[in-house]
């Protein structure tokens, strides 16, 4: 074995070392949290599933925004469905619709923010740092490099980049206003989170189109005048 290779297995060895470190601190922190926050847990085992506020709202997951302080939510007030950059997928819109039809909340807010990652890249992007796009084998060592393409790999999924920060809110806000299980009057909000002094700034065209709309399955019962 040659001493390269010797150097770069050690490197390799080193930097799990560190990980394995950093995730038995962050595990040790999370724990001892929980149990301070268990010792004051007092009345919240009455709380039930449904939220409070009726409301729901979909966002990002940057670590940068507190759902809860930004709109002032206790335990109990309001579902939070997070995804990288907050986008309106398959998935989350399945949260949302049980949201309303099982556990009854009226209002949701689609919340993404500035400076924004997802942002920052396109899909294609993604896929090419991800070795998804072509044969390309990343170097030992390198970011990517632990990534491994195989024949079941997803290189189709759809990572939801956007370009641009109010369009992706009106897409989102559409998109769900147009989604056959959400019900009609389902008021839709469409917001931007500035991360850099915490304002929450409406999409007036989101808000449009997220207004409840006319019932068409009550207007086709209604007997004609």
């Amino acid at each position: 074995m040659s001493q390269s290779k010797i150097s770069s297995s050690d490197d390799s060895e080193a930097t799990n070392d560190v990980a394995s470190s950093a995730t038995s601190k962050t595990l040790q922190e999370v724990l001892e949290a929980n149990r301070a926050y268990v010792e004051g847990f007092g009345d919240k085992a009455k709380l039930v599933g449904a939220p409070r506020r009726r409301m729901a709202i979909l966002t990002c997951m940057d670590a940068r925004m507190d759902p809860a302080k930004f709109s002032g939510l206790s335990e109990g007030d309001a579902h939070v469905i997070r995804n990288a950059g907050g986008r309106a997928s398959d998935d989350a819109i399945r949260s949302l619709v049980i949201s309303s039809k099982l556990m009854g909340t009226t209002d949701w807010f689609v919340i993404h923010h500035s400076g924004c990652g997802m942002q920052s890249y396109s899909d294609h992007d993604i896929q090419h740092l991800l070795g998804l796009d072509d044969d390309h084998t990343h170097d030992e060592g390198t970011k990517w490099w632990h990534i491994w393409k195989s024949a079941r790999t997803p290189a189709e999924i759809q990572w939801l980049t956007f370009s641009d920060l109010t369009q992706s809110i009106i897409e989102d806000v559409e998109r769900i206003r147009q989604h056959p299980l959400v019900p009609d009057f389902v008021r839709i909000y469409g917001y931007i989170y500035h991360i850099h002094h915490g304002t929450l700034e409406p999409v007036p065209e989101a808000n449009r189109i997220g207004s409840p709309k006319p019932s068409t399955r009550r207007a086709a019962n209604q007997s004609p005048t």
